[in-house]
């Protein structure tokens, strides 16, 4: 086997994972001077948001900085279509990705797709470099700061940084969903909006045969006139680090929705439906949560806890869906009040230069329900970039010396409620 290919250049920071907080946290952190090399291990920017085709952003209420630039961006490109009865907003999945793009090359980011993270250089609690693979072979790539934006921890795991992963008493994960863009629906279909509408849908599913195994299937009406992301299948117990897991559920939820399609052709109005697309890569609710220098818990969004610290106000349910088969239906396990999530969450435990982003920041399985939507994942990576600059200054300093209260305040400065 020969030895991975140094890379000459060495970065300020490099983030691995180019979803909405990966892209966020190189964005943020370039702006502000800082070198950055952004990793990607599919063919553009934007995670889930793109080859996920999630398409819906949940959780924007009080956040301004990038999340409010995005949102005026998109609607100059007529790609922005507002919810009606919630905080978010759907969008075109292919502005989205040429969007980020042009923000990235407009601020001097470095990207690499079609490359993935395989190991880690680490010595005493710092991390030295990366390891990469790609159609040329290994290359390792060395930097100042690191952050994980993965969504399944991968770069943390490899540093050898505890986790946790699936429920803390039965151990099971949250179902991963394929996602798919369909068109040919009846005029007068506004997609889903609550739960009456979802029942509504599942009722016409049911009654051409189909009984969806995700037990609130949804139409999200987008922007471009007549098309509709689509969701409706749970694939269950399938872990991040797992290929044959993800390959079977992928194949599985894709049979579900070619099925669903050609069985709703047969009401009456619905004779031109098609499946215009599914995702590229499956959506997974949960990976591996990493431990940081704060654990965000139960509790903490039970009491509405607010930190010195904390980078933006969240407020989204605490959303397990069904976690088996045997499971009627999904469940909201408690009402949490809008909380803080603290600067410290995003800094790994154990490591001075390793900062975290996105779902894999460390949480309960609690909490994670409900920070883990894309609306809070991109302040997680604002707040690390502006830590990665902050870090910068000080000659030879990691993330976990940033004073977490400057970063909030700077948050606040563009506009988080805080």
């Amino acid at each position: 086997m020969s030895s991975p290919q140094h890379n000459a250049a060495e970065y300020d920071l490099i983030v691995c994972g180019a979803g909405p907080a990966g892209v966020s946290a190189a964005l943020s952190a370039a702006r502000l001077g800082v070198k950055t090399l952004l990793i990607e291990s599919q063919g553009c920017l934007g995670g889930i948001w793109t080859s996920g085709l999630l398409s819906l952003v949940l959780d924007t209420a009080g956040k301004g900085g990038l999340l409010t630039e995005l949102q005026e961006r998109l609607k100059e490109e007529e790609a922005l279509l507002q919810r009606q009865h919630s905080s978010g907003f759907t969008y075109d999945v292919e502005v989205m990705k040429w969007l980020l793009e042009k923000m990235c090359l407009a601020a001097g980011i470095d990207m690499l797709y079609h490359t993935r993270v395989v190991d880690a250089v680490h010595q005493d609690g710092w991390v030295k470099a990366v390891v990469t693979e790609s159609a040329g072979g290994r290359r390792t790539f060395a930097a100042k700061l690191f952050v994980d934006a993965t969504g399944n921890g991968d770069l943390a795991a490899r540093c050898g940084c505890p986790y946790e992963m699936g429920h803390p008493v039965s151990g099971k994960i949250q179902p991963a969903t394929l996602l798919a863009i369909v068109s040919g629906l009846p005029p007068e279909e506004q997609g889903t909006q609550g739960a009456k509408d979802k029942e509504r849908f599942r009722s016409l599913l049911r009654s051409v045969g189909c009984d969806p195994s995700y037990c609130g299937p949804s139409l999200f009406r987008l922007p471009h006139p007549g098309l509709f992301t689509m969701m409706i299948n749970h694939e269950y117990r399938v872990h991040c680090d797992n290929a044959a897991e993800i390959t079977k559920a992928t194949i599985h939820a894709r049979e579900e929705l070619n099925t669903a399609v050609r069985a709703l052709r047969r009401l009456p109005g619905w004779e031109n439906m098609r499946l215009v697309i599914t995702a590229d890569h499956i959506g997974i609710r949960e990976g591996r949560r990493i431990k940081g220098r704060y654990y965000l818990t139960a509790d903490d969004l039970k009491e509405g806890r607010r930190f010195e610290d904390g980078i933006c106000l969240a407020r989204f349910s605490v959303d397990i869906h069904q976690l088996d088969e045997q499971t009627p239906h999904g469940q909201d396990a408690f009402k949490a009040k809008p909380y803080h999530i603290p600067y410290r969450a995003l800094v790994a435990a154990g490591f001075e230069n390793l900062g975290l982003a996105g779902r894999c920041i460390s949480g309960d399985f609690f909490a994670h329900a409900s920070y883990r939507v894309t609306g809070n994942a991109v302040p997680m990576g604002e707040a690390i970039g502006i830590a990665a600059a902050a870090a910068m200054a000080e000659a030879g300093g990691g993330f976990a010396g940033v004073d977490g209260r400057s970063v909030a305040a700077e948050m606040q400065r563009r506009g988080y409620e805080i």
